[in-house]
């Protein structure tokens, strides 16, 4: 028998023994995606595990590969305390606001947009997230500026005033909105808010049109049906948007570099000591703050549903 001949012959054999094993068929489609996250992704957070157990020795500035849990002691100093919290607002209050913003849009494209309109909203969310993460960024720092066109916009209305009086607030304010809390705030929700506005929009997508008629049939208000039928079935939605922009403000720390008032984030933090001060040890231990807040965020999202709506 030629080898042209055994070929196709062979071929028909392990077609024939992978019909007879499914399960091996199954087995040798998702080891290599399995072998690559298995290695690859869940082998470098255990690294990153392993890491944040050593210490860095004071004197000599090398890692003592000696298991120890010293270094997330140092997490509960007041500073690094303070930065875990500093981040864990500005998280939890960026998700409330882009919530807040997002639902009466992704509501119209639901309930009220049609062919080109519904085509028109899909373009206006998604072309934001084709431009440059970074260019995005320094535009805003530019749009914040003391000589911004915020300002001037301000300025020419006479309400230059507001501005005044909004960066004068203790904690939040300062020079101006790029060099403010408030600037860097806008900017989270700005860069965010399309991984809210999509979730929901899908969620108020699957709301049955039967469920708010029959509400009204009852007689039920408008209000009362968007409060005890729209919203309820709508929040897995929410919570799934919620799951983005609440970890991506959590380990960003590109935006609290260029818009703000320098004061340190989780990102930021960890970005320093794994470069300047070559802290590995503890840059490890902040950064499984985050991986741990998640954690306990996703089952409390998984319980509530979040995840029929991804």
């Amino acid at each position: 028998m030629t080898a042209a001949a055994a070929t196709p012959a062979a071929r028909g054999g392990l077609s024939d023994f992978f019909y007879r094993n499914s399960g091996l068929l199954t087995l040798a489609l998702l080891l290599p995606p399995l072998l690559w996250i298995g290695l690859v992704y869940i082998g470098s957070l255990f690294a990153l595990l392993l890491q944040s157990f050593y210490s860095l020795d004071e004197f000599s500035g090398l890692v003592v590969h000696d298991f120890t849990f010293s270094t997330y002691g140092h997490l509960f100093q007041q500073g690094n305390l303070t930065i875990i919290l500093r981040t864990a607002v500005m998280a939890a209050l960026v998700t409330l606001a882009s919530a807040i913003i997002a639902f009466p849009i992704a509501y119209y494209a639901a309930r009220y947009a049609r062919g080109g309109w519904k085509a028109l909203f899909y373009l206006a969310v998604m072309m934001p997230l084709w431009s440059s993460y970074l260019v995005k960024v320094y535009a805003w720092k530019l749009i914040l500026a003391k000589e911004g066109i915020i300002s001037w916009v301000a300025t020419q209305l006479h309400l230059g005033w507001i501005i005044d009086g909004v960066l004068s607030l203790p904690v939040v304010g300062g020079p101006s909105l790029s060099f403010s809390y408030i600037g860097t705030f806008l900017v989270f929700v700005y860069i965010w808010l399309p991984y809210m506005i999509l979730p929901t929009q899908a969620a108020l997508e699957r709301v049955p049109k039967n469920f708010i008629e029959a509400s009204a049939d009852l007689g039920a208000s408008p209000r009362q049906t968007f409060r005890t039928v729209i919203l309820p079935l709508a929040m897995p939605g929410v919570i799934a948007g919620s799951i983005f922009t609440f970890s991506l403000t959590l380990g960003d720390y590109i935006i609290p570099q260029i818009v703000g008032n320098s004061r340190p984030f989780i990102g930021t933090t960890v970005y320093a000591l794994q470069g300047t001060a070559g802290d590995i040890p503890l840059a490890a231990a902040f950064t499984v703050v985050p991986v741990l807040i998640m954690g306990i965020y996703l089952m409390i999202a998984r319980r509530l549903g979040a995840f029929d709506a991804l």
